[in-house]
């Protein structure tokens, strides 16, 4: 993500929290929660009941066993299209920051239950190759107890570096996630 794109982001989350009168949550990594993917599955199906047609994947690293993270769910659907999603997704709980959202191509964000205070991330996209990714991502950590390590490690740091500034700490995973990518491309580990 080039500096500007970077910023641009920053403000915009800024401006969608300012808008609804919060702050942004320090960055926290914590133990890992063994109720994380009851957490996902419990979601998964309260938001398949009211949406039907998202078909939701558990990534991110509360999906890896073990692996300190911040207290979020994330999850991902593949969508034709991300707006036609919005409203009802909105309608069950979920707060969808305008602002943010106008600087993603192919994809929405939306949060649960407030910019300013998540328990879930919902990342909706139209590229199978972004969801791949992600899910390449998190079974290579689930398979590679060495791996999720060093990842823990660097979340860490970046978590006391930029523990005010979610975007930032964001980015510079990049370099790690990047790395692992290209070494497993599309497929992890059989």
């Amino acid at each position: 993500m080039s500096p500007s794109c970077q910023e641009r982001r920053h403000g915009s989350a800024a401006q969608d929290l300012a808008a609804s009168g919060g702050h942004d949550a320090r960055v926290e990594i914590v133990a890992y929660d063994p109720h994380w993917p009851a957490l996902f599955e419990a979601e998964a199906t309260r938001l398949q009941q009211a949406v039907p047609g998202l078909h939701l994947h558990h990534i991110g690293s509360t999906a890896v066993p073990g692996l300190r993270a911040k207290p979020v769910v994330d999850m991902m659907a593949l969508v034709t299209d991300p707006d036609a999603f919005v409203e009802p997704i909105v309608a069950v709980g979920y707060e969808y920051p305008a602002a943010y959202n106008a600087t993603l191509e192919g994809r929405r964000w939306l949060c649960r239950p407030s910019a300013a205070v998540r328990t879930h991330h919902l990342h909706l996209v139209t590229d199978r190759q972004v969801l791949d990714r992600h899910l390449v991502l998190r079974d290579v950590l689930r398979q590679d107890p060495s791996l999720a390590a060093e990842y823990a490690e660097l979340k860490l740091h970046l978590a006391q570096q930029f523990a005010s500034d979610r975007e930032a700490y964001t980015h510079h995973k990049s370099d790690f996630i990047n790395r692992v990518l290209s070494h497993y491309g599309d497929r992890p580990p059989s």
